[in-house]
This record gives structure tokens, C-alpha cells and sequence, in this order.
């Protein structure tokens, strides 16, 4: 995928998983299913793994290539890019620390949704400040796939945000 079907992917993956976040009642939103995260919980862990990618890319470009080097390979496929994390996520992986969230009480939904909206706009806008090139040659570190290059990061942001729709949908189905 180019820069804008990425931006595009992602912004209609994350508009379909807030609106579907936005339209739950509190018992649906806060809905407990085995020991698996509730829909706010969901939520709130998309958040949470968007925000540093945000973050990185308001980084003049030097600072990641200091920090992580650069690329030494191309860019994955998206499709490459969903296989290893589906087959990372089969050794029985769970998110760490810092990207599990707490308890998130129903009173919180709609500015949970308000602020994943505008952390994906923001990322966007960014995304577009960068060539096709620079999407290929700078790296950031993902904890359980490793250095990926800033487009196999943003292919997983787009395809995660869509794993855990399916996690919800899920939850409200059973």
C-alpha cells in the first residue's frame, strides 16, 4: 500500500471500531467475558498503542534513526506484516504493562472515542508529512514484532485496530 491507502485503511478501520465502541450501552461497553478485556478495555489498549507511534512520528526524523538505526531490509507486506503478528500472538503473547489498561467505567466512553479520533487524525496528518521513502527507511521498535520500518508500523496500527473490533464483536456475541 502507498501513503494514502494506508492513511485511508486506517482512518476507516478506526472510524468503523469507534463508532462501534460509541454506539454500546453501558452492560455492552463494560461487558466482562472470561478474563478477556471488556469493550472499554479494548478501547482504551487501541489508545494506548497508538499514542507512541504519535508520538515518534512528531520526532524530526534524525532522533529515531539516533535511537533505532534505519532500515537494513524492505518494508513487509501488510499481508506478511498480519501473518508474523498472528503467529507471535500464537505463542500465547499478552500485551505488557504499559499497553494493558485498567478498569474503564462507562462514563468515560465517549471521550475515549473523542480522543482516538483526534490521536488518529493527528497521526495521519503526520503520515502525510512523510515521503514513501522515509516509510521505508526509519524504523521503530514494536514489543512483540521488533523493529519495523514506520510503514509496517502503521500497517499494524490499521490491521490491530481491526483485531480487536473482531475481539468485541466477540464479547457481544456471546
Amino acid at each position: 500500500m502507498n501513503k494514502a491507502e494506508i492513511i485511508t485503511f486506517m482512518q476507516k478501520n478506526h472510524s468503523d471500531f469507534i463508532a462501534l465502541i460509541a454506539s454500546l450501552d453501558e452492560n455492552d461497553f463494560c461487558k466482562q467475558v472470561a478474563d478477556k478485556w471488556t469493550p472499554a478495555q479494548q478501547a482504551k489498549h487501541i489508545y494506548k498503542s497508538v499514542h507512541p507511534v504519535n508520538l515518534a512520528l512528531s520526532l524530526p526524523l534524525f532522533v529515531p534513526a539516533l535511537l533505532f538505526g534505519k532500515a537494513n531490509r524492505s518494508s513487509k507486506t501488510y499481508q506478511a506484516l498480519v501473518e508474523k503478528y498472528h503467529a507471535k500472538l500464537a505463542t500465547g503473547y499478552k500485551a505488557g504493562k504499559a499497553f494493558t489498561p485498567k478498569e474503564v467505567l462507562f462514563d468515560e466512553q465517549k471521550e475515549i472515542a473523542k480522543q482516538l479520533q483526534q490521536l488518529i487524525d493527528a497521526l495521519c496528518k503526520k503520515i502525510n508529512r512523510l515521503s514513501e521513502e522515509e516509510l521505508d527507511q526509519y524504523i521503530l521498535p514494536h514489543p512483540l514484532l521488533g523493529k519495523l520500518t514506520y510503514r509496517e508500523m502503521l500497517y499494524f496500527i490499521a490491521y490491530h485496530v481491526q483485531h480487536h473490533q473482531f475481539n468485541v464483536e466477540k464479547i457481544l456475541s456471546s
